[in-house]
């Protein structure tokens, strides 16, 4: 499986549909309240850089960084498409983001996550992320699941 990853824009239709997919999942997990995405144009601010990861030119995954001005950044809108999972896809696109949260000095990365999503529980904690407690803009509730990473100094 040959995966390219890149910065792209998140409103093109075929990376739309893939946060769509996101969207249908999450709903399968949690309630309307319990649902904390960003919407595409959220996605399109510039506080935010999005990648994408390709599959002979399909978008398979997505994921972004939001700037959050203090050293620090977060994750948003990581999901990969069910025929891309168990190939590193995840793992992929979470390096490239630290990749450039290093790159802009960033010393913490955040992110938010529901409690019952454990496969994606499961990579953030093989990457290094602990679970912490509520942080920015969000409070402390029983569909999230706080996490951070402490990025070595480059």
């Amino acid at each position: 499986m040959s995966v390219t990853i890149a910065i792209e824009l998140p409103d093109q239709p075929d990376v739309a549909a893939l946060i769509e997919m996101s969207d249908s999942f999450m709903a399968g997990l949690y309630p309307q309240e319990g649902n904390f995405a960003v919407d595409i144009n959220a996605l399109c601010q510039p506080d935010i850089v999005f990648v994408v990861a390709r599959l002979d030119g399909k978008a398979v995954g997505c994921g972004g960084l939001k700037w959050l001005g203090d050293k620090t950044a977060e994750v948003k809108r990581i999901f990969v498409h069910d025929n891309a999972r168990g190939h590193g896809v995840g793992r992929r696109i979470m390096g490239m983001l630290e990749d450039l949260a290093a790159s802009h000095r960033i010393e913490r990365v955040y992110l938010e996550t529901g409690p019952l999503n454990t496969e994606a529980i499961g990579l953030y904690q093989g990457l290094g992320y602990r679970t912490c407690g509520a942080f920015a803009q969000y409070d402390e509730n029983p569909y999230s699941l706080f996490m951070v990473k402490a990025l070595e100094a480059a």
